[in-house]
């Protein structure tokens, strides 16, 4: 029975936004429930951790965020 349950209950995907280098992972209800989460919607770890203040929360890198980007190659036109 409480694999049925498991089964039918709605999950939610955890993601980490790619446009964004800094997640911050909060924890929120230890004793009552509530769960954990990431806001991958910062720019810098200090904007985060500002963020992030007085909270239960730290900062990290996001593991998505693509760390190097390949040099665009720009083509030059001729004309004439």
């Amino acid at each position: 029975m409480v694999a049925g349950l498991l089964a039918t209950a709605p999950s939610q995907a955890q993601t980490f936004d790619p446009r964004y280098p800094v997640c911050m992972h909060v924890y929120s209800g230890a004793n009552g429930g509530g769960g954990e989460w990431y806001d991958c919607s910062f720019t810098s770890l200090p904007q985060c951790r500002a963020t992030a203040s007085g909270r239960s929360a730290i900062c990290d890198p996001n593991p998505y965020y693509p760390a190097y980007a390949p040099p665009q190659r720009y083509r030059l036109r001729r004309s004439g």
